[in-house]
């Protein structure tokens, strides 16, 4: 193995707790926890309106509340690729 490959997977048998990961993977795609933050926002303001729904049904409150956090994820995701493909192929100086 050549010393670049031995120091990348020096690197992932070093970084096992969940923490390291999490911020390893931040640092890739910086839309994944802004993705992950609007979701649990959005599941707790669905939570916190449950009780006062009113005369909704129950499913249809939770079933809002899926399309609002897929929606949020979806487009944090989407955001995400564009940022990427903006970085790979605009972003790169000309050579």
């Amino acid at each position: 193995m050549t010393s670049s490959q031995e120091s990348i997977l020096s690197t992932y048998e070093t970084d096992d707790s969940p923490t390291s990961k999490l911020i390893r993977k931040s640092r890739e795609a910086p839309f994944v926890p802004a993705g992950l933050a609007g979701l649990t926002a959005i599941v707790a303001y669905g939570l916190y309106k449950l009780k006062h729904r009113g005369d909704t049904k129950m499913s249809v409150h939770l079933i809002h509340m899926r399309v609002g956090a897929q929606g949020f994820v979806v487009g944090a995701l989407t955001c995400g690729v564009l940022y990427s493909m903006y970085k790979e192929y605009w972003g790169k100086p000309k050579e």
